[in-house]
């Protein structure tokens, strides 16, 4: 009895033991051991661009590699840049640091070289900026209820100052207008700049701008702020309400900056770009902070990531079919 029991005992300490030696390794963390390639595909001076060289710094820090920004410019919606890094070698040597272009491009191009969604694995959402409604001074009204108010007994008589068809601007003016349920006559300019500096000269009435471009105009006066796209007030604007509190809580836009990196690309080297870029976003919090920047609530991990793209994707889609805008 003693021996059998004996022998029962070691085969139950003997199980676990081999259960153990059974499960596979762990991967072990990845390193980059030679510069790291971060492919922007617009010009240097835009959100994109000085969020790559915001996080640039921190980041090689924690990876032990310099991140070296290259600005490829080209193409509607940043294709040439982007695509460059969709057919890139997935070895985590050279990643995309886009805009929420990467959304809205689809939308736009019938023939896209690349798929936004299936042709890469985000790392990390850096940056976000509520865009910011504005009129000129004169536009008789001093709140977002009053602008709503005015915007409903005249439609179309008030001209949205666009930035071009599927610019964020463009998309701002679509989703303040759906938001309004009444018309404004959209006015397209070469840029976010220029269509601020034709509100700025009373040729058009409202436009959206993000906090860090409106911020001094509001404050000389020259353009009136009356409420940020965004779930929370701006750090540099805190006068000025969201839409949801000044009673318009349809209205939510943003401009945005993903990180991300061609698919299949391992899931160690993925997860080292996580770590590194929300290390680094800590560490970058004041700086965001007084840029009117922060990151998105609720998209942390990749996955996150990755869904977050597929619902901007649909999103986008859906508010420029509703301006009546086709893929060309």
């Amino acid at each position: 009895m003693f021996r059998r029991r004996t022998l029962l005992l070691a085969g139950a300490l003997a199980t676990p033991a081999h259960r153990l030696a059974a499960q596979p390794t762990p991967p072990a963390p990845w390193r980059p051991d030679r510069p790291i390639r971060v492919v922007v595909p617009f010009a240097a001076g835009g959100l994109a661009d000085l969020t790559a060289r915001l996080y640039a710094e921190p980041a090689a820090a924690i990876l032990g590699q310099p991140l070296v920004v290259e600005n490829r410019t080209g193409g509607a919606g940043g294709l040439i840049g982007t695509d460059l890094v969709a057919k890139a070698a997935p070895d985590g040597y050279t990643i995309l640091m886009n805009s929420s272009a990467q959304a809205i491009a689809p939308a736009l191009v019938a023939r896209m070289p690349y798929d936004a969604a299936a042709d890469f694995a985000g790392l990390a959402i850096l940056s976000a900026a509520p865009m910011v409604i504005v009129t000129h001074p004169s536009v008789p009204a001093r709140t977002m209820a009053e602008l709503v108010a005015l915007i409903r007994a005249q439609p179309g008589k008030l001209n949205f100052a666009g930035a071009g068809i599927g610019s964020t601007v463009h998309l701002t003016g679509e989703v303040f207008r759906a938001a309004v349920g009444a018309d404004l006559a959209m006015v397209h300019y070469r840029g976010g700049g220029p269509a601020l500096q034709a509100v700025m000269a009373g040729e058009a009435q409202v436009t959206g701008v993000t906090p860090a471009e409106a911020a001094s105009h509001i404050r000389a006066g020259t353009v009136r702020a009356h409420a940020v796209g965004g779930p929370a007030r701006s750090p540099i604007l805190r006068d000025v309400p969201t839409a949801a509190e000044a009673g318009l809580p349809a209205f939510q836009q943003d401009i945005w900056i993903v990180a991300a990196a061609p698919a299949r690309t391992p899931a160690p080297v993925i997860a080292a770009y996580a770590a590194a870029f929300a290390e680094s976003a800590r560490r970058l919090a004041p700086r965001l902070a007084e840029l009117g920047l922060g990151g998105k609530p609720g998209v942390e991990t990749p996955a996150q990531v990755d869904g977050f793209i597929r619902g901007e994707l649909v999103r986008y889609a859906a508010v420029l079919r509703a301006a009546g805008v086709q893929p060309e």
